[in-house]
């Protein structure tokens, strides 16, 4: 079984559309989207849950009021606010460092478990898929990445499965870096904007402090040739190999309309870069021990 995953860096450069393309042109595959904090391919792919999996996340501040005695030590201490005039726990607030337990004198709070999101097993026109949300401002989105790529890992044993695709977050945080470590290669979808050049140079910056080999496709180069042939020439430099460059097309936003990939939608320019991009992928990952 091989893993590999496709980030970006940043928002915007039509990492998830080519993820989505992906999986409908991989054979005996599972699917993880591991942007848990804004995932969306379950908007394009229409899974069917089968498992819901709550996700323990940061603990969160419990108040024994028989126990208080309102001192204020809890109010005092707690940089984050999370404590009321009346000594009540502001749960929206509370980040469960637990000072707020440490100081009190009576051992009036403890800390008690929340749910902060939930981890899906599911099925999807194209096979299994594993997904997952993290609730409205909750922390710890990289446990939640583990997570689902643990899912992912042992639904893939389960099915015999040769490929895990991981639709990774954007960025540079815990949360992308949960998602490649340890996979076999990283796909970095960028595009021919110089906010786009900036990161996907310090998401490359990350690969290549994990150790994990990277290749970079240029998606809608043609908004700006001389940016893409500017990606091209550091990739070049870096020893980074890149194995696409996507034109832009409005089919990829008729294909979302339509609730279909790229390649389910159209058979044209865009639609057949993907393919070659993603037979590419499957040669490298065979090459991989």
């Amino acid at each position: 079984m091989k893993q590999f995953t496709v980030i970006s860096g940043k928002g915007g450069t039509g990492k998830t559309t080519v993820t989505a393309a992906f999986a409908s042109l991989a054979e005996n595959a599972i699917l993880a989207d591991c942007d848990v904090d804004a995932p969306d391919l379950h908007l394009l792919l229409k899974p069917t849950i089968h498992k819901k999996i709550p996700f323990y996340g940061l603990k969160l501040a419990k108040m024994d009021e028989d126990k208080c005695t309102s001192c204020g030590l809890c109010r005092e201490h707690c940089i984050f606010r999370a404590i009321s005039s009346d000594f009540e726990i502001i749960n929206d607030r509370c980040e469960g460092c637990g000072v707020c337990e440490y100081v009190c004198p009576t051992s009036a709070i403890e800390l008690v478990e929340r749910i902060s999101g939930y981890a899906y097993i599911s099925n999807m026109r194209f096979g299994p898929m594993v997904h997952a949300v993290l609730n409205t401002a909750e922390e710890a989105s990289g446990m939640l990445v583990s997570m689902v790529r643990n899912n992912a890992r042992d639904l893939a044993e389960k099915n015999k499965a040769e490929t895990v695709i991981i639709d990774g977050p954007p960025g540079t945080g815990c949360s992308v870096i949960a998602s490649i470590v340890g996979v076999d290669l990283v796909l970095i979808v960028t595009e021919p904007t110089l906010s786009g050049i900036s990161d996907m140079k310090r998401v490359l910056a990350v690969t290549e402090h994990f150790d994990i080999p990277a290749v970079v496709c240029v998606n809608k180069y043609d908004i700006n040739v001389e940016n893409a042939d500017d990606i091209v020439s550091y990739c070049k430099t870096m020893g980074i190999d890149v194995i696409g460059k996507l034109p832009y097309d409005d089919v990829a936003t008729h294909s979302m309309i339509a609730e279909k990939t790229v390649n389910e939608y159209s058979d044209g320019e865009l639609a057949k870069g993907i393919s070659e991009i993603w037979k590419i992928l499957n040669k490298r990952l065979k090459e991989v021990k």
